[in-house]
């Protein structure tokens, strides 16, 4: 009678309206329980509502509110008790987990107002059912918005639903809180969308470190197919995979309404391939029934693994006995709720307060969710008295929930960009139906102990089949390696490319080269047995493509090396390019001792000469007279017209020049010179360093391969010309050609000049490279599915720059350098026209001056001298003719 006598007292003592109701008739239902020893079902039920009845009756005279009734009641003096701030509540309460969270929301808040007595606002939560359908979900919503406005909701069961709800929050103003949908990219624009999940990336990097730290190499992926709520957090794992070198060797996509036929089949394959490593992303519900398939296919004994992601294990006590006992040896990372004394209390009384065929005599404790839920509500409850405080404005209540700090069931509750982010993860082993912590994940790394602060060490796993010895990954599957017949192609013109040989006493093909140790590079993940066999049928590789085609039976891929071309790929399947992709010309050094006269062309030469000496003339021309420096005998006036001209090459004149038109063609013939001295100097250097030959390909012949069809194309076409061809067979044969210029270039595909270049670094180099060609690829049967495994695994190599330490292993040097076809070409006359125009105008027109000047000098001068006689002298012949006219008329 103690236990009732308390709950009037703290009737007495403030609690107002449900509370009391429900808090009082449950500890009047329990007393009579322990006091009576009431176990029938139909009594407890009667007893239960006869309390009811009786409270309901003396409610209203205590001034106490009745369910459903407004929270604005009034005592018997008028004043207001508190003020309501409604919750709704949008989850499917036909599912376990809609039901757990709703409990756990409504425990919370009365639990919550019992120790907040003096608050003067209560939360009450308005239920509403979903039946886990998004668009039943929104319509609920914006009942509560428009009939019951609502002040929050809370919910949002699939990624949909949250966003439905996320963007009616974001146009109502209103906060949304859900406890159940994972993290993810397209929430992030909701600014009223507040999130409760555990940490994907957090999980991603333990699980990426779990595998590493038991030195497994590679890993099969079993996920959900067409699951989005969950798409993001699988692709964060795959990315953290792959920053760990952790191959991905086959992905299996399970639906969800797949049959135990199709799980079993795709099992099956996976057991047949020898897959042993297995990391699992997908519901609780898909989980229950892969494990048992699992466990009749014999992949739950001894030498396999499995990996659980907190998706399944943050629900697993959904599972059953029989389904947990066929799961024993699973490892799975689970989202940490540390143990506490409010815990154990809440969760008894959970228990007890719910019917149990609400959910299941399975179901013993609370799941993550209605954790989350429990802390949400009370986080909703403290920030509804903090918004409601004088000067709040309309978007108190969001931020009082996202900056409200507190110790909840979950732990430290802090939300961070509006998420309630749990990163941190307990590793449990699971034996028979129990559990077992093998310890901790954080961002710090394992730990083994609860303060998450201790060593890097976990427990012993207990692994599938009862043992303790870690799973190899490839026991199985190194016994029962599936063969791979190889056809390699065996003209050794280019051992290091390929080699291949053949034992005479046992028969056996070995091959070596580039393009072998790059294949069986790619291939090494996928645990094939290579068996060789020697292409003889020359070096016309379509005929190869074509074998392979026709006799599947007999080759399943060709190695070597095989261009990548449109009509190969009518028959078989290549996998990308392992090599760069085009052809390359390599031509010898140029080692002339002349190579200084090669920047300009001889009439380019001749010109420059030519406006030297013509620029002496003319300032010779204009200082003379006036300038002492351009006086004297012939031959030094001689001099210093060439040495003036000359020595404006390398700017080196000293004369003073007195007279400004000489200036002004000076200033114009420097600038020129600046001109083709810079270009000059660009020009050498050019040839210098890259030795570009120019390719008169109607006059010079041209090497390739013989009988490379690639080649023979290439070279037929519009952008080389050529007419004479050399074929040659071996990189030995290329050298020989090149030194005794037999050949000027050679054309080939990149392959082959790079082991020409590593073989002879310091004797021919690169002069252009045209992507031409599509490289070198791997042949495969059409549809099979090694080409986009062995794809993958030439980036990977590609992008770890383990390629291009491959390429120095057997190349010995790297591409040297490359420039186009016009970089270092002689520059001519005919480029540089402009130039010397400007410059012969600009001289004309000086001398045009001089002249000009000269003769108003010289005017009366003129006059005198020549002018005045022929004057005196047309005069005279005129006068004579006079004369002789008057004496013909007196006669």
């Amino acid at each position: 009678m103690d236990r009732v006598n308390s709950m009037f007292s703290s009737t007495r003592q403030g609690l107002v309206g449900d509370d009391i109701i429900i808090c009082v008739t449950r500890e009047l239902h329990l007393f009579f329980m322990e006091k009576h020893k009431i176990h029938n079902q139909i009594l407890q039920s009667s007893l239960l509502s006869l309390i009811l009845f009786i409270f309901s009756s003396v409610a209203p005279l205590s001034g106490i509110s009745i369910p459903g009734e407004a929270h604005q009641n009034n005592d018997v003096n008028g004043t207001s008790w508190f003020e309501e701030v409604r919750v709704g509540l949008v989850l499917d309460m036909d599912s376990v987990e809609g039901k757990i969270v709703r409990s756990s929301i409504e425990m919370a808040l009365s639990d919550f107002y019992k120790v907040n007595i003096g608050y003067k606002t209560r939360a009450s939560v308005l239920v509403r059912n979903s039946h886990g359908e998004p668009l039943l979900a929104l319509a609920a919503a914006v009942d509560l918005l428009q009939n019951e406005q609502v002040d929050a909701i809370i919910g949002g069961q699939s990624l949909l639903e949250a966003k439905l709800l996320g963007e009616l929050g974001e146009k109502a103003k209103v906060p949304v809180v859900s406890v159940h949908v994972p993290s993810s990219l397209s929430l992030k624009k909701y600014s009223h969308f507040v999130q409760a999940s555990h940490d994907p990336i957090s999980e991603a990097k333990g699980i990426s470190a779990f595998i590493r730290r038991l030195d497994w190499t590679s890993v099969v992926l079993v996920y959900e197919e067409d699951d989005d709520d969950w798409r993001e957090s699988m692709q964060l794992l795959v990315e953290h995979f792959q920053e760990n070198d952790i191959r991905i060797v086959h992905k299996s996509a399970i639906s969800v309404s797949s049959g135990e036929d199709n799980i079993m089949e795709q099992l099956q394959k996976l057991k047949a391939a020898g897959m042993k490593i297995f990391v699992t992303h997908m519901s609780q519900h898909l989980s229950s029934q892969l494990f048992p398939c699992a466990g009749n296919l014999g992949m739950m004994g001894e030498g396999y693994a499995w990996i659980l992601t907190a998706r399944t294990m943050n629900h697993l006590h959904y599972t059953d006995h029989f389904v947990k006992e066929t799961m024993e040896g699973v490892v799975g990372f689970r989202s940490y709720i540390p143990m506490s004394k409010e815990l154990y209390n809440f969760t008894l009384r959970w228990r007890r307060s719910l019917p149990m065929e609400e959910v299941g005599p399975e179901i013993n404790g609370l799941s993550i969710s209605g954790i989350w839920g429990h802390d949400v509500a009370c986080n909703l409850a403290r920030a509804a008295e903090i918004s409601r405080l004088p000067g709040s404005n309309v978007s108190a209540l969001l931020g009082a929930i996202t900056q409200s700090k507190f110790k909840g069931l979950s732990g430290d509750v802090q939300f961070v960009n509006k998420k309630l982010s749990s990163e941190k993860y307990e590793i449990v082993n699971i034996i028979g139906t129990g559990e077992r912590r093998l310890g901790f994940w954080t961002s710090h790394g394992f730990s083994n102990r609860r303060h998450l602060s201790s060593t890097n060490e976990l427990e012993t796993i207990i692994w599938p089949g009862g043992t303790s010895i870690t799973p190899k990954g490839r026991g199985l599957g190194d016994r029962r390696r599936k063969k791979l017949r190889v056809l390699v192609t065996s003209s050794n013109r280019f051992p290091r490319l390929m080699e291949v040989n053949t034992d005479p006493l046992t028969g056996v093909t070995s091959a070596k080269g580039f393009c072998i140790e790059v294949f069986e590079t790619a291939i090494s993940p996928f645990n094939y047995e290579l068996e060789y066999i020697p292409w003889r049928n020359g070096s016309n590789y379509n005929n190869l493509a074509f074998a392979i085609y026709t006799q599947k039976d007999r080759y399943d891929a060709a190695v070597g090396d095989i261009t990548i071309t449109a009509n190969r790929s009518f028959y078989v399947d290549f996998t990308m390019p392992f090599t760069d992709f085009g052809l390359g010309i390599v031509a010898p050094k140029d080692r002339s001792m002349w190579v200084f006269f090669k920047p300009l062309t001889p009439g380019l030469w001749l010109t420059s000469a030519a406006f030297f000496v013509l620029t002496g003339i003319i300032v010779w021309l204009i200082e003379r007279p006036v300038n002492t420096d351009f006086q004297g005998s012939l031959s030094q006036q001689t001099g210093m017209m060439l040495w003036f001209g000359f020595s404006t090459l390398v700017f080196a004149h000293r004369e003073s020049l007195k007279h400004n038109l000489s200036r002004f063609v000076v200033i114009i013939w420097v600038f020129a010179v600046l001109i083709l001295t810079s270009s000059y100097t660009a020009t050498l250097t050019s040839m210098m360093t890259i030795q570009q030959i120019r390719f008169k390909t109607n006059q010079n012949y041209v090497g390739h391969l013989y009988g490379s069809l690639i080649a023979k194309l290439v070279l037929d076409s519009s952008t080389f010309r050529a007419s004479r061809y050399k074929g040659l067979n071996t990189s030995d044969d290329y050298a020989r050609a090149l030194s005794n210029r037999s050949v000027s270039y050679v054309v080939d595909e990149m392959p082959y000049l790079k082991v020409l270049l590593g073989e002879n670094p310091t004797e021919f180099l690169m002069v252009k490279t045209q992507t031409t060609t599509n490289g070198f690829g791997f042949m495969f049967q059409k549809g099979s599915e090694l080409v986009h495994n062995v794809s993958r695994e030439i980036a990977n190599l590609r992008a770890s720059e383990r390629m291009n330490d491959i390429e120095k292993r057997w190349f010995r040097t790297e591409l040297p350098y490359t420039t186009e076809d016009d970089a270092s070409n002689p520059l001519t006359l005919y480029r540089f026209r402009g130039l010397f125009m400007i410059t012969g105008v600009s001289f004309s027109l000086a001398l045009a001056i001089l002249l000009i000047l000269w003769l108003q000098e010289n005017l009366q001068f003129l006059l005198n001298q020549w002018l005045r006689p022929v004057l005196v002298f047309l005069g005279t012949i005129l006068g004579r003719k006079a004369e002789n006219a008057v004496q013909m008329a007196r006669q």
